[in-house]
């Protein structure tokens, strides 16, 4: 990944508490795991920012050396990677990911 690259994942990351890696966007997901992470936060009712992977070779590429985590979507809330679409499903199932919002968008 180049150094150009891995500054454009930095500010992706920091422009928003809760940041989405994904095929398409929030208002037209380009497939089912993407979905189901938008579905996620908006069951949440929380402000995520997202990056259409398809638009950006490099990012799709980048991404994935950036997080070490070979699939798309990828989740990052304040600036933390948090998974794909099985984790997110997870944690929401359990309780985690609503108390993970919460503290990230208090701080």
């Amino acid at each position: 990944m180049t150094p150009e690259t891995k500054k454009k994942i930095d500010d992706l990351i920091a422009s928003s508490k809760i940041f989405v890696f994904m095929k398409g966007n929030k208002l037209m997901p380009q497939c089912g795991f993407s979905n189901n992470v938008v579905q996620i936060l908006n069951r949440l009712g929380v402000p995520y920012e997202t990056a259409d992977v398809l638009a950006d070779p490099e990012i799709r590429q980048g991404i994935k050396e950036y997080s070490n985590w070979p699939t798309i979507p990828q989740v990052y809330i304040n600036g933390e990677f948090i998974g794909g679409s099985d984790i997110m499903a997870e944690l929401y199932q359990n309780g985690e990911l609503q108390q993970m919002v919460q503290v990230a968008l208090a701080s």
